[in-house]
């Protein structure tokens, strides 16, 4: 990476501020300002298109704006964060923004989406022309002119240092939102504020500096602070993607085949991580490269553990061996451009083949999440799925012995019990989609306790965990950990398995390795 601030030594006496501002080489005559701001033809023409997403995230502003008649809302993309010094992590719109506009991969830091409230009826339409209660607004950095210091020195923003970003009408071509500059979004929030005006609700967790400006909104208008409906206005965002749209769908399934994509592709490296001290980091750098490659990126750390390391249900650090005869727990998901990610998670013996123990615990967990799955259907509650599979669980602990004396698995599911659960403290799924804990500030009545609906994504992911010290199972089961996950689509009828692709069953997995591995 071109370092933008190389640094000149400094005196002992120079304030650290000061010593900042002198590490750059920027050449700062006007001479040099004159000659780099002029002789530039015009810029390439970028031909952007109205996108995809724009009558679907319509649809989306119009369900929200019809829970908040009256209000104006804040939904910002975030900012730019700061990795180390000088440089940012790469940026990622948050979900809420990202559902709302259709802006994907590392587009519009600083930008925010506000929903200025209107007449009822008067506002932008939604899918079937009916006007909402609400207008949209995108506020954004827009490309700044070559004659100004922006373009060539800013290192963060600068067309110089990142590249040329779009022009308003190029924002609202692509969105169909109307765009304007983001220096106008102090004003545009201020605007019929006060105790009898317009009320003004944030979306919080992604920009302290909007979060800010909100707040002293609030305060100069006299209006107390609203923390409470600002997370009522973060929970109905979350929860308007519980139920998700055919172009939602249509992403999800383009995240799973990614995925199911760079499983094989680990399957294949399986030899270079037994020969590695870090296979674990051959598996990890194996599926990233992919993701980055035909996606955006991971839509989490990737996890990559061998033996013992997959009884740490996060393990992310991947930094252990992948020793011959014992298992791998990879669990990845490929985020797309438009951020959807899948996440999936496969066992897999490393030699290719199940020991007996190995087939017996992994055939548990498989039967637990083909239980799940039997319920995974409109009209069932999200809990029966957990309900199903915990059954399983506690019955094949029970069958094995590993329940304390006088606890079967009767009583193990009872609310009083739950001993079976030393063994899986995890839940069984987790609805899916731009996160991969997706609408988790959602109601509980919504989630936990919700109905199944059509057009739900969700993961069934049971597991057994048997820790290489846990002495309350014999040797023969310890330092083992087996997890399966799929990603699931509710159907009118039913379900449909989204990573059917990748081989579930042990013997359909041993030959699945076999062909991948020649």
């Amino acid at each position: 990476m071109t370092d933008a601030t190389l640094r000149d030594e400094t005196t002992p006496t120079e304030e650290v501020t000061e010593r900042v501002n002198n590490r750059s080489h920027r050449p700062d005559s006007d001479a040099f300002k004159a000659f780099i701001t002029s002789q530039w033809g015009p810029r390439a023409d970028l031909a952007v298109e109205p996108g995809t997403a724009a009558p679907f995230t319509a649809e989306r502003r119009a369900k929200l704006s019809a829970r908040f008649p009256g209000v104006r809302l804040v939904v910002p993309a975030g900012s730019l964060k700061v990795r180390s010094n000088d440089t940012d992590y790469r940026f990622r719109p948050h979900s809420a923004f990202a559902h709302l506009t259709g802006l994907g991969t590392d587009q519009e830091p600083d930008a925010v989406l506000v929903l200025h409230p209107t007449a009822e009826g008067a506002g932008d339409p939604g899918a079937d022309g009916t006007g909402s209660n609400h207008h949209a607004v995108l506020y954004v950095r827009p490309l700044a002119a070559r004659d100004t210091e922006e373009f060539y020195a800013d290192a963060r923003y600068g067309e110089f240092w990142v590249g040329a970003r779009p022009s308003l009408d190029d924002v609202t071509t692509l969105t169909g939102v109307e765009a304007r500059h983001v220096d106008e979004l102090r004003d545009a929030l201020a605007k019929d504020v006060g105790a009898d005006g317009v009320r003004v609700l944030v979306v919080t967790g992604s920009d302290d500096a909007v979060e800010a400006l909100v707040a002293a909104i609030r305060a100069e208008a006299g209006v107390e602070e609203a923390e409470e409906e600002d997370a009522g206005l973060a929970e109905a965002a979350s929860e308007l993607r519980f139920v998700k749209d055919a172009l939602e769908i249509e992403h999800m399934r383009e995240a799973v085949d990614r995925t199911v994509e760079g499983f094989e592709q680990v399957v294949q490296a399986l030899p270079r991580a037994l020969a590695h001290r870090r296979g674990e980091r051959v598996i990890e750098t194996t599926f990233d490269a992919h993701a980055r490659l035909e996606g955006n990126t991971v839509g989490y750390e990737t996890i990559a553990a061998a033996g013992e390391h997959a009884t740490t249900l996060h393990w992310i650090t991947n930094d252990g061996q992948v020793r011959s005869g014992e298992l791998v727990l990879v669990d990845a998901g490929v985020e797309v451009d438009s951020l959807y990610t899948a996440d999936v998670t496969r066992t897999l013996p490393v030699d290719g083949t199940f020991t007996d123990v190995q087939r017996r615990v992994y055939q548990a967990v498989l039967d637990a999440a083909d239980a799940a799955f039997a319920v995974a259907r409109p009209g069932s509650r999200f809990r029966d799925l957990h309900a199903a599979a915990m059954e399983v669980i506690a019955a094949r602990l029970e069958e094995w012995g590993l329940l304390p004396d006088g606890v079967t698995a009767e009583v193990a599911l009872t609310p009083e019990g739950q001993q079976h659960r030393r063994w899986m403290v995890h839940g069984t799924s987790h609805h899916l989609g731009l996160d991969v804990h997706d609408c988790a500030q959602a109601r509980r009545d919504l989630y936990v306790d919700g109905v199944l609906e059509p057009g739900m994504v969700f993961t069934i992911e049971p597991g057994l965990y048997f820790k290489a010290d846990d002495l309350a199972v014999p040797a023969e089961y310890r330092g083992m950990g087996v997890r399966i996950e799929d990603d699931v689509l509710v159907t009118e009828d039913g379900h449909e398995n989204l990573s059917a692709a990748l081989p579930r069953r042990p013997e359909d997995v041993e030959a699945w390795m076999a062909r991948l591995r020649g």
